[in-house]
């Protein structure tokens, strides 16, 4: 796998001249959309009812996420950065305000459908009482529906594919009367990517994120530097940022130690980034709070019965709260950790991410 990478990253370079950027995209896309190796079960995706929308006209279908009893919007959303289609999973019975709200960013070769399907949101949705979207990157802007994270205009504010996901997020937020201060984001892989590109550049939006196989925000500026973040991790940053650069935004990640699409080294990254932040605004605090106990790493480890180990390490800030928590699982490859055999880049051998992730999120409203 490390001379098929190394190869790769050459045909990479060697394309990343005039002319040649088309070739490029292709050969970094084909990387990060590469299957996870068996005996993790993946299924084709299902196309036969995904709806077409045709002059922004709702269709309401139930939900395919088995034992999810609320229904699923499709629908599409643009503004002057592009147009998206997504769908809505609104859950049975839910009260028509005060809900929450996750936004979950599906990986390459994915689309909504199969993302809800493969990580089973929707049901934990059902069980907690939660809206759950479903952004779709376009295949018009990607061929295999990756997000663009690795392109520099896709990691800024207010502007290309972030503004896309923020403004939508607002725009559900205002039409279903959601709580503000309970809207959270997640993501696999390239989704995972773009997630944490959300909470770096929209943290006053988004409560809490969950980073699935992914890596930082800018741990890439083109596709050379992609690949070679994807393969080794990212380079270490020129510098830290500023106190009070950004809010502090709570991070949960999982990454499996056998990931041979996108290293687990940037897991680390994800949660680095985050410490960070964390550690801006009370760095005064910090001697006197580990002197009490209330503050440092704890490190915890387990195994799902008939599945995987895995190590689960939780960070606390200056007041003793959990504003980082990384999930490593022990044996598992590029896939969404005790995801559902029906659907593509799942492993169902645990523990679950998706469980761990919606009690990680409704742990950490908005701050203040």
């Amino acid at each position: 796998m490390k001379d098929t990478l190394r190869n790769l990253m050459l045909r990479v370079t060697r394309f990343a001249r005039p002319g040649g950027l088309r070739e490029a995209a292709a050969a970094i896309q084909r990387a990060f959309a590469r299957p996870a190796p068996r005996p993790v079960p993946k299924a084709e995706v299902i196309d036969d009812d995904i709806t077409i929308i045709e002059d922004h006209e709702l269709r309401i279908e139930p939900a395919r996420d088995d034992g999810a009893e609320g229904s699923f919007i499709a629908d599409s959303f643009g503004n002057s950065a592009g147009t998206r289609d997504y769908k809505l999973y609104v859950p049975s019975g839910a009260s028509p305000h005060g809900l929450a709200l996750v936004v979950m960013l599906h990986g390459c070769k994915q689309n909504p459908d199969d993302f809800a399907l493969g990580t089973g949101m929707n049901r934990r949705a059902q069980q907690q009482g939660c809206l759950v979207l479903y952004p779709g990157q376009s295949r018009a802007v990607n061929s295999l529906g990756c997000w663009n994270w690795f392109q520099q205009d896709n990691q800024q504010r207010d502007g290309g594919e972030p503004s896309i996901i923020a403004d939508l997020t607002r725009h559900i937020i205002a039409s279903y009367a959601v709580d503000p201060r309970r809207v959270y984001v997640a993501g696999l892989s390239a989704g995972g990517a773009m997630a944490a590109i959300m909470a770096a550049t929209y943290p006053e939006l988004y409560a809490a994120v969950g980073i699935h196989s992914g890596l930082a925000h800018a741990a890439a500026h083109d596709l050379v530097s992609a690949l070679k973040a994807m393969r080794i991790g990212p380079a270490p940053r020129d510098e830290a940022p500023a106190p009070g650069e950004r809010r502090v935004v709570p991070t949960i990640v999982f990454h499996g130690d056998r990931d041979e699409t996108v290293h687990p080294n940037n897991g680390d990254q994800v949660i680095a980034q985050a410490r960070v932040a964390a550690g801006s605004g009370a760095a005064a605090e910090t001697d006197e709070a580990e002197t009490a106990g209330l503050v440092g790493v704890v490190v915890e480890s387990g195994e799902v019965a008939q599945g995987h180990a895995y190590t689960r390490t939780i960070h606390r800030d200056a007041q003793g709260r959990c504003d980082a928590e990384h999930w490593l699982v022990h044996g598992a490859a590029h896939a969404w950790s005790g995801g559902q055999p029906g659907g593509s880049y799942t492993d169902p051998l645990g523990p679950d991410a998706s469980t761990e992730m919606l009690r990680f999120f409704f742990e950490h409203p908005q701050r203040e």
